[in-house]
């Protein structure tokens, strides 16, 4: 699935976010001391070498929906942007810190002139947030910041299985479909 929102084109695919070379950021679904742990964060880390938990010690602590950004070290990407997500149920607003996740790594991304990002489901996983609601949020904040991108003109969302994958093609269809009406 691909779907453009003015000058961004949007799409997904399942795989490793650790390995989309083809992107000159990847987008860590941190936890709030920004080091090593299960998950996205578990898998870039190990890719990115202990460099990575060496930079992002200074910066440390984020708080949700907060996005900081680094090297990338041994990954195939000029950049990490790290983005602390909601835990659901627990920090509230929930779905409000969820999309500034997304604007703020967009933000990032273009104070650092980058076109093109691989994102993860930010907060779907050990956060716990639902699949249908966190791609809602994820691709409608893309959506209504795509008109303010001047760099950013490519975003993929890396996901885990064929589920995630069918969840957000559907949701960005409808988004790009009210966009076309």
């Amino acid at each position: 699935m691909q779907a453009r929102f003015a000058d961004l084109t949007v799409a997904t695919c399942v795989g490793d976010i650790a390995a989309q070379g083809d992107c000159e950021a990847v987008v860590n679904a941190a936890n709030a001391e920004l080091m090593p742990g299960g998950g996205v964060a578990g898998a870039l880390h190990r890719a990115a070498g202990p460099e990575l938990a060496d930079a992002c010690r200074p910066l440390a602590p984020i708080q949700p929906g907060q996005a900081v950004i680094t090297e990338a070290f041994a990954l195939p990407n000029r950049y990490v942007i790290h983005c602390l997500g909601p835990v659901y149920g627990v920090d509230e607003p929930g779905e409000e810190l969820l999309a500034a996740c997304y604007r703020n790594t967009c933000h990032r991304a273009e104070a650092y002139g980058l076109a093109s990002l691989a994102v993860p489901a930010i907060s779907t996983g050990a956060f716990g947030f639902p699949m249908e609601r966190a791609a809602r949020v994820a691709v409608g904040a893309i959506r209504q910041h795509a008109p303010d991108l001047q760099r950013v003109r490519r975003l993929r969302f890396v996901l885990a299985d064929a589920a995630a994958q069918q969840v957000h093609d559907r949701v960005i269809d409808e988004l790009a479909e009210e966009e076309r009406s």
